[in-house]
């Protein structure tokens, strides 16, 4: 596990404002050396902080403008098969192990009303589940977020010299900006 300083939250937070920066870019924002920015994104990538690079795609703006949340209730001991046929549909956005009254919440994204309900039929099909239940989205209060969580944890002070910290902190700005 990484524990993180704020050198690493400026960065992660300049990359989640303005993801397509280059590392000059971000060395600016963060007013550290490329360098630093450069050691920083791969610490950080290979520690698994930074997951992937893919762009992050709305599926309503998308055209599937359908979501609902589906949870299941699946036979002992099949998870690997109920993996299998959800990953055979594709309009299952993701699908996650849980605890309590279901054992697996999926994430799915349709088109139309009649696209839902035939995608709630063919995760009922799938041999292994034993009960579903959907929910259906009708707007999002709040969108998927990561910066708020990680400046709520105490960082871990950069080992940066005072006088920048100090000097930082006069313009009025600490990172992060969340």
């Amino acid at each position: 596990m990484l524990t993180l300083d704020q050198i690493d939250l400026a960065l992660l937070t300049a990359l989640t404002e303005h993801p397509r920066a280059g590392d000059l870019e971000l060395s600016r924002q963060t007013k550290v050396a490329r360098a630093t920015v450069q050691s920083r994104l791969r610490r950080l990538t290979e520690a698994g902080v930074i997951a992937d690079w893919d762009p992050t795609i709305d599926v309503a703006a998308a055209g599937f403008e359908v979501q609902a949340y589906v949870t299941l209730e699946i036979a002992q001991g099949a998870l690997d098969e109920v993996a299998r046929d959800l990953e055979a549909i594709p309009q299952v956005l993701e699908a996650y192990v849980t605890t309590g009254s279901f054992d697996v919440l999926c994430r799915v994204a349709t088109r139309s009303h009649p696209e839902l309900q035939a995608t709630l039929v063919r995760i009922d099909q799938a041999s292994a589940v034993v009960r579903s239940t959907s929910v259906m989205v009708l707007s999002v209060l709040v969108a998927p977020r990561v910066l708020p969580l990680l400046a709520s944890a105490e960082p871990v002070p950069s080992r940066r010299a005072p006088a920048y910290r100090t000097a930082h902190r006069t313009r009025g700005k600490v990172f992060p900006s969340t």
